[in-house]
């Protein structure tokens, strides 16, 4: 793999636009492909947006029509926003390529970057990005005075958690001690260079994400890195962290051919 470089696109109140973050990926990813420039990680926030991969469900978009940016990453629907950090890796990998691979070394970074700040993450089987995990389903404290037998994600695969109050909230799962979900991993691939790549809830208002259900996920939630240690983290004290843990690990990696 070549040098790795980073460049920052824009934080705060330089919030960078999707759709213009999204067009100097294109750029970057033509520049890379034709050898002009190395392997570049583009680092920014964005203003809010929500974002829907190849896989979104119609059922999990805005209730209230809110307008949704449709991009050509895999996974589902998910947002973007202030005091979340994101990452777009533009690496050329070797044919064939490996995207699981891509995706377990961004994983990695992360959860390195959760480890220093004294944050425990992992990943969840089936299930792509970093997770806190919650307690066993029979340890957590019923909702609303009821048994968790009656819980309705329990049994109603067409539970929607927007239409059910804010005891059901993906924003409130740490109350409810569910899984919940801290960086957002999505990809492609185009002609042996990576796009697109990951999100890390800093310290953002995670209440946006009730208007959608997260990633297509109905029985979990999402949180941020300042929620769980409950101390304010920034956007800034987490760039330099997240640099570090992703050069040492894109580089430690030498990415190999998927077998075939």
């Amino acid at each position: 793999m070549s040098e790795l470089r980073f460049v920052h696109l824009g934080f705060g109140a330089d919030a960078v636009d999707y759709q213009e973050a999204w067009q100097e990926q294109r750029r970057v990813h033509a520049a890379r492909f034709a050898d002009e420039v190395p392997d570049t990680c583009l680092l920014l926030e964005h203003p809010p947006v929500y974002t829907a991969g190849r896989r979104t469900a119609d059922n999990e978009r805005p209730l209230d029509g809110t307008p949704v940016v449709d991009v050509d990453r895999g996974g589902k629907i998910t947002w973007h926003g202030p005091g979340q950090l994101v990452g777009y890796p533009i690496l050329r990998l070797p044919r064939p390529v490996d995207v699981i691979a891509h995706v377990r070394r961004l994983e990695d970074a992360l959860l390195l970057t959760c480890a220093e700040f004294g944050l425990e993450a992992t990943r969840v089987e089936g299930r792509s990005g970093v997770w806190v995990l919650g307690d066993p389903l029979e340890e957590r404290r019923a909702l609303g005075g009821l048994n968790l037998d009656f819980d309705p994600r329990v049994a109603d695969e067409e539970f929607d958690p927007r239409l059910n109050g804010p005891e059901y909230a993906p924003s409130n799962a740490g109350q409810r001690r569910e899984d919940r979900k801290l960086a957002q991993i999505g990809v492609r691939i185009a002609k042996g260079v990576t796009m697109h790549g990951f999100s890390l809830n800093c310290n953002p208002d995670t209440t946006w994400f009730d208007r959608i259900v997260p990633c297509g996920i109905r029985d979990a939630g999402v949180t941020s890195l300042s929620e769980e240690l409950g101390r304010e983290i920034s956007v800034a004290e987490v760039v330099p962290v997240i640099e570090k843990h992703l050069l040492a690990v894109l580089e430690s990696a030498v990415p190999l051919p998927r077998a075939v």
